[in-house]
């Protein structure tokens, strides 16, 4: 199958999650889309520049192409050149782009489109390289009315794919946790909200706190930590199309940190026995579990590798807070954490070339990376009080969230809020979200 081929395919699937259908209009040559891509490296220090106009077709076309600058612009990969600059109008560029106009602005890539919108919306939008005049890409995705803002994630994920050579992230969701109260009294619950943190909204009312949610590999299941008052910590799964709950099984004593293993057939979490915690992997399937760690201390925050073969988590077994590594059944367990301070939270990367972690040390809190053996270990961002990485579907970008000290009518407390960062160090901004956030995960892609 050629590349032009291959994306229509992708293409196609995801419009069917609409109800709708996407067409390819025309794709360049399989040559010329090769040498259009742009190293990430390189785009990390040189943004592409990149005009999006309105989409023709009324005032949805310019929310549509807002959302689609947006997702850009927060890459930090991307450089929308202001509208201020356009020389050719939306509508006549949409038409027939006159590409001198594009070039003496120093666009190098140009998007443009058109909406018919009604009960169901049509967005047809092109991609252009500007330089030798040709069409990279061109797709129309039909939906009804109400999801014109996926439809422009997904219009932003083809635009990074064929610059970039990557698949996207911004067709996704983040599930977290909204705090709202005085410290004292601080209600936790779950929500969820698109990766630029619009149509957020509560999946749990608040009568329990929560913690720690997990998406299951499909993205329409959560696992998480939840604990009502006077109850014991126990994990739930949360189906997000039915909104209804259950209890993983009747464990003994208290389980928490969940995660699902790549395959979507078990969870993985720590389970309380007495001063101990072990690791423990349930099958959805049975609700059976089995032990993968045994032995004095607290083994936590298991997290499987992508191909599901190794299990990383945090333990005080040598004494102090440390990083381990083993294999999906329990054995081999190896230390992989060396630096100065305590590790916890650690996380695997969907590209399975990274683990990320948190990392205490002197006061302070840092979100680092390293790789599965140990080595090439980076602190990204430092603070007060960080924790809790969530990598993207693509592995290119870690959300996290960041407390800092607050002001209150009570004297005294913090305000939370999440992060997200490259994992090259770079573009650490905060996601905006209605009240106080912790605890992001990261959806896969939704289509």
């Amino acid at each position: 199958m050629k590349p032009s081929d291959a994306m229509a395919a992708v293409l196609s699937r995801r419009a069917a999650l609409f109800g709708g259908a996407a067409w390819p209009l025309l794709t360049g040559a399989d040559a010329f889309a090769q040498s259009s891509v742009v190293d990430i490296t390189r785009a990390r220090t040189d943004p592409i520049p990149i005009a999006i106009p309105d989409f023709a077709g009324g005032p949805r076309g310019r929310d549509i192409a807002m959302v689609v600058v947006n997702n850009l612009r927060n890459s930090g990969l991307f450089r929308p050149v202001s509208n201020a600059a356009f020389i050719q109008s939306a509508e006549s560029a949409a038409a027939v782009p006159r590409f001198q106009d594009w070039r003496v602005i120093g666009a190098q890539a140009l998007v443009t489109g058109r909406v018919e919108a009604g009960d169901r919306v049509r967005v047809e939008f092109r991609l252009w390289d500007v330089l030798p005049e040709q069409q990279i890409q061109g797709t129309a995705f039909t939906a009804p009315a109400a999801n014109w803002r996926r439809i422009a994630h997904l219009i932003s994920d083809v635009i990074y794919e064929r610059l970039l050579g990557e698949k996207g992230y911004f067709d996704t969701r983040v599930a977290y946790v909204a705090e709202t109260g005085p410290r004292d009294r601080r209600v936790r619950r779950l929500a969820i909200m698109d990766q630029d943190g619009e149509n957020s909204r509560y999946l749990t009312d608040g009568g329990a706190a929560v913690a720690t949610p997990r998406f299951h590999p499909n993205a329409q299941q959560l696992a998480f930590m939840s604990y009502g008052q006077g109850e014991q910590p126990k994990v739930v799964l949360l189906n997000l199309d039915s909104g209804r709950t259950e209890p993983l099984g009747n464990f003994p004593g208290m389980t928490l940190s969940p995660r699902f293993s790549p395959d979507g057939r078990n969870v993985v979490l720590s389970a309380t026995r007495g001063n101990d915690a072990n690791i423990y992997a349930v099958d959805l399937g049975s609700r059976r579990e089995r032990q993968l760690t045994s032995g004095g201390g607290l083994d936590v925050s298991p997290c499987y590798s992508p191909d599901g073969a190794q299990i990383v988590f945090n333990s005080d077994r040598g004494g102090d807070q440390q990083l381990y590594v083993m294999g999906a059944d329990g054995g081999g367990a190896r230390r992989i954490s060396f630096g100065r301070g305590r590790y916890a939270t650690p996380v695997w990367s969907p590209r399975g070339d990274l683990i990320a972690f948190t990392r205490m040390a002197g006061g302070q809190f840092a979100i680092g990376v390293m790789r599965p053996d140990g080595g090439g270990e980076r602190i990204l961002s430092e603070g007060w009080g960080m924790e809790g990485p969530t990598f993207a579907p693509n592995g290119r970008v870690m959300m996290f969230f960041r407390e800092t000290p607050a002001r209150d009518s009570r004297g005294g407390g913090y305000s939370a809020r999440i992060s997200s960062i490259d994992v090259a160090g770079f573009n650490e901004r905060q996601i905006i979200t209605p009240t106080d956030a912790s605890d992001p995960a990261w959806s896969p892609l939704l289509s």
